[in-house]
């Protein structure tokens, strides 16, 4: 009652519905002392029993109920063939397909089997009338159906002058008609019924019986014996089930009831407050609550601590409707999760911590001696503050991926935190709680995920920060990188300093000129230079290969490279300072060995050289090489690139005209077309000392061209190789062979340092390049290096341009020189 009902499907918990009408428990015309119990005297102890899901049946009711189970099927059958009645039980769970003497509720209602359908879609219906309350003892049969033995429950009647019970009675018809017409216009012979109907047995039985509660409650019902207490815990239950109808219906209807929309809500939430103490609790006091557990527990100074009473105190305030509560509940939540004074516990084990650095990487010898460094200090004097480390070096040599291996070492969390493209300075600092959607920074918000306080903490791409009318992001990351300052980091949204001086930060970049100088100067920087091909070969043959092995599913030692194939994929197959690229060729050679694999198809144990073009097609690099010295006006320079250091060539070449014309070529930027100007003045001023006659300046056009011209080519360190190129053109001089230059001039010839030393120098011994003319201030740099890559070649330190031209310059002249 109260919602529309079908046919009871009792083998199953769906309601059944036929048509669009409403289809009720069947209401028949009973008289006033008409017995329900006839023919219970002809029954004996044992009956077969019907266990029904999800219903209750009522003495005197009348009830269609869809018939699905075959124990069931069969039971019915044969209770039409005998004439005989049968004991109808409820389940205690509905879900329950074959209930045992556990599963059913032990007081049931006899029944007579009043008519069978089969209905269209193939289902049985039975219709069933109760007679009378029972309590099953025991099955004593559960085949084909189950049987019981029983006895009969008498019910206890009022007093025909009992005017309460009267009253009660037309109580319960008038709601049981009210909540008919709150659903929909109940049939004009089914209202008539039950007003004229004047057994109470029956009308009380009727309303239990279609009852909009669960079996449960209809079972409690059934248990009571006393008529008039059954009829009174019916007029609770309908009246509570009124109300609540009632109200579904002014809401789903959306009535315009003259009501006050907070009074609404009042009630509303009374009522949700109500189901929610019935089911444990309201959930809002129980997150507060949870809340407060949290912060109990948590390891943080006194202001923090009244900073959240005050906030969890006005978030008991709140309303839950209010747009406030939720944003309120995300800051409370914010402050309990920040990882307040928590730290994992650091390994002091430097032998450990080492053998890991070197497991994960080879080579980076000055990083992996700084965190050893950093580690044993911190074992001597354990309130350090971290570090902050900037490693910068061309792409693809493991400055990203070390964080992890550092991370592992020191056995602590990691977070890696992209800072390429970031322009708005709120994802460092974040927003403040004004904003709608406002959250903490970036950097809280990992420190959160990581769940302590001294994390090593990667800023990758460093270098890539940017800014437009949002802010500065790299003015935000001051703070962040300060030791003076990260020690109480104010967040905009948490609104409490926070202490990150326990972090370890890691930034990374590729070219540290595009960083600020204000956050360069509080950061440690550590080159990451690229790799020479031995360490290469011992990368790839160490972690790469076998890493891409496990992942094809490459057995390890299936497959082994030949000790040539490496070194031709690193020469003929990448050009990098870094092994990004010789991974994507190592996993592009596993790739194709796993498709042979899995279609059993032959393939080599040993992969070869002349494999190379089977599993990465032609050759895509052939590597500058040393040219000779056959032409004037060639000279080898070397340049840095991002992908690390190459080998340039600039040639020059004079022409016949009049009033020397300089013609500069290569897709140069302006810093290397004003060296050529220079280089050009300085040698004509000069010209006496290079013995060179003044009428070459008037009668010969100049023309300088870098090759490779779709290459956009600047910077000043390719000064030095203009001036001698130059000398060497205006001269018909040769140049020195194997040898190459790098150097920035000033107009006076001093020469200068540049950067990039050891790329330029990696690049020069792949060319095959002997000696190498430096500045006299970029000794020091050679100094640093490792004597591995400075085998086989020689330097000569210059502070002066003539230095060069007299070591670069041989005395002899090209053959078939222009004069």
């Amino acid at each position: 009652m109260g919602k529309k009902r079908g046919f009871y499907n009792m083998d199953s918990n769906e309601e059944i519905e036929e048509g669009m009408s409403v289809i009720m428990p069947i209401v028949t015309d009973c008289d006033i002392d008409e017995d329900f119990s006839e023919g219970i005297d002809k029954m004996g102890e044992k009956i077969p029993i019907l266990p029904l899901r999800n219903m209750v049946l009522f003495p005197g009711v009348a009830l269609p109920v869809t018939i699905s189970r075959a124990k069931s099927l069969r039971l019915i059958h044969d209770a039409i063939k005998k004439k005989e009645l049968i004991g109808v039980v409820a389940q205690k769970d509905k879900e329950t397909e074959d209930p045992g003497p556990d599963d059913l509720h032990t007081t049931g209602v006899v029944a007579e089997v009043m008519r069978l359908l089969e209905m269209p879609d193939g289902s049985t219906t039975v219709i069933l009338q109760g007679k009378k309350r029972f309590e099953l003892h025991r099955l004593y049969k559960t085949l084909p159906y189950l049987n019981g033995e029983i006895s009969l429950l008498e019910d206890s009647m009022p007093t025909n002058n009992d005017r309460e019970f009267e009253a009660l009675i037309l109580t319960i018809k008038d709601l049981t008609i009210k909540m008919l017409s709150v659903v929909a216009e109940p049939p004009r012979d089914l209202v008539s019924s039950i007003k004229n109907n004047k057994n109470v047995m029956y009308l009380v039985n009727f309303s239990c019986t279609n009852l909009p509660t669960g079996s449960a409650e209809k079972q409690e019902l059934l248990l009571i014996s006393n008529l008039k207490d059954r009829a009174y815990r019916l007029l609770f239950i309908l009246n509570r089930e009124y109300q609540l109808l009632e109200l579904k219906n002014s809401i789903q209807m959306k009535t315009h009831e003259d009501i006050n929309q907070q009074q609404r809500e009042y009630f509303l939430q009374q009522q949700i407050k109500t189901i929610q103490e019935e089911l444990g609790g309201n959930i809002n006091e129980l997150e507060i609550k949870e809340l407060r557990g949290k912060a109990a527990e948590k390891k943080w100074g006194k202001n923090v601590m009244d900073i959240f009473d005050k906030e969890i105190r006005k978030l008991e305030r709140l309303h839950p409707q209010s747009p406030d509560f939720s944003m309120q509940t995300q800051y409370v939540q914010t402050i309990v999760n920040l990882p307040w004074g928590e730290y994992s516990t650091d390994d002091f084990n430097l032998k450990r911590a080492q053998r890991i650095l070197d497991k994960e990487h080879f080579g980076l010898e000055k990083v992996k001696e700084r965190i050893i460094e950093h580690l044993a200090v911190l074992k001597l004097k354990a309130d350090m503050k971290s570090p902050i480390i900037c490693l910068y070096g061309p792409p693809g040599v493991g400055k990203t991926s070390l964080g992890k291996s550092i991370a592992e070492a020191l056995n602590r969390k990691y977070i890696r935190m992209s800072l390429g493209g970031l322009h708005d300075e709120a994802e460092i600092r974040g927003h403040r709680r004004t904003y709608i959607g406002a959250m903490c920074g970036r950097i809280l918000q990992n420190i959160q995920k990581a769940g302590t306080s001294n994390p090593v903490f990667i800023l990758d791409e460093i270098d890539k920060v940017t800014n437009d009318f949002k802010g500065d992001p790299a003015s935000a990351l001051l703070e962040v990188l300060d030791p003076e300052q990260n020690g109480a980091f104010h967040d905009n949204y948490l609104d409490i300093d926070y202490d990150l001086s326990k972090v370890l930060f890691i930034a990374t970049a590729n070219n540290i000129n595009n960083i600020s100088q204000p956050l360069l100067d509080r950061m440690e920087l550590i080159e990451v230079s690229g790799y020479i091909l031995e360490e290469k070969v011992q990368i790839a043959t160490r972690h790469l290969i076998p890493k891409q092995m496990e992942m094809h599913g490459l057995p390890k030692g299936e497959v082994k490279f030949h000790k040539d194939a490496v070194p031709e994929i690193i020469n003929s197959y990448t050009r990098e300072s870094g092994v990004r690229e010789l991974e994507k060729k190592i996993a592009k050679i596993m790739r194709k060995l796993a498709r042979k694999k899995a279609s059993d198809e032959i393939f080599p144990d040993v992969i070869k050289v002349a494999n190379l073009r089977e599993y990465l097609g032609i050759i895509e690099y052939s590597r500058d090489k040393y040219q000779g010295n056959e032409y004037a006006g060639v000279v080898t320079g070397l340049a840095w690139t991002a992908v690390g250091g190459e080998i340039l060539f600039v040639e020059s070449s004079l022409s016949k005209g009049k009033n020397v014309k300089l013609t500069i070529t290569g897709n140069l930027g302006e810093v290397m077309k004003e060296s050529a100007i220079l280089s050009l003045e300085y040698i004509h001023s000069h010209a006496s000392f290079f013995n060179i006659s003044e009428d070459m300046f008037e009668n010969w056009n100049v023309h300088l061209h870098v090759p490779e011209g779709a290459i956009p080519k600047d910077g000043p360190s390719a000064g030095i190789t203009m001036v001698t190129s130059l000398v060497s053109a205006f001269t018909q001089r040769k140049v020195k062979r194997n040898i190459a230059m790098t150097g920035e001039i000033t107009l006076r010839g001093k020469v200068l340092p540049v950067g990039g030393i050891k790329e330029k120098i990696l690049a020069a011994k792949r060319a095959g390049i002997k000696e190498i003319i430096l500045c006299k201030d970029n000794e020091r740099d050679i100094n640093e290096i490792n004597a591995d890559y400075l085998k086989g070649l020689f330097f000569h330190f210059v502070e002066d341009i003539r230095e060069v031209v007299e070591l670069a310059l041989l005395k002899e002249k090209v053959d078939n020189p222009l004069f």
